[in-house]
């Protein structure tokens, strides 16, 4: 499967692969920066799984990792993924993203949304964009609104945490007919 890089004036998206994860070992060692995950990601020997497990997705089709870069900043920033890539429905989902903190409230984060789906919708014409947040996570939830996307549900106790603790886990889409709209009103510059 060809990866497109995928690149705007503030953020570029590459693969994200074992010649280049450690470039975030810093990043995914801050406090916190992945509460509401179920990953770890907080020693080097846990990023270097995570990314591994990203790619055996990866050589599966059923994922498509990035390792994120701000521009602005002139730095690696932290990752994000296509996930549970279906190409016979058209669907897949945006998530297991993470940024620095230094890079969050900065506008990066939507800028990386639009840049996935844009391509998910105009280049590969997929028909629906999920995202799956847990329950608790009220910033993701509220940027994901923002955006555009429609809370679809909650599923109930769906995802085993770290700590054991079974969380609510948020399911919210855009479709494909609602694209067009959102990409001139969510993503419009002011």
């Amino acid at each position: 499967m060809q990866v497109s890089t995928l690149e705007n004036e503030r953020v570029k998206l590459s693969l994200l692969d074992l010649s280049n994860y450690k470039e975030l070992i810093s990043i995914a060692q801050e406090e916190k920066l992945i509460k509401y995950s179920p990953s770890k990601i907080d020693t080097e020997a846990d990023l270097r799984a995570y990314v591994q497990l990203a790619l055996d997705g990866y050589y599966h089709k059923a994922i498509i990792p990035y390792i994120v870069y701000d521009k602005t900043y002139a730095s690696y920033a932290g990752s994000t993924r296509y996930g549970l890539i279906n190409w016979n429905h058209k669907t897949l989902h945006i998530g297991w993203t993470w940024i620095g903190h230094r890079f969050q409230g900065i506008g990066l984060n939507a800028q990386i949304k639009f840049l996935m789906l844009q391509y998910a919708f105009e280049t590969l014409h997929f028909e629906k964009v999920e995202f799956r947040i847990d329950v608790r996570n009220i910033k993701s939830r509220k940027a994901i609104e923002k955006i555009g996307a429609t809370l679809e549900g909650i599923l109930r106790k769906d995802t085993l945490m770290k700590d054991g603790y079974r969380r609510n886990t948020c399911c919210y889409s855009i479709l494909k007919e609602e694209w067009p709209k959102i990409k001139h009103t969510c993503f419009k510059k002011p």
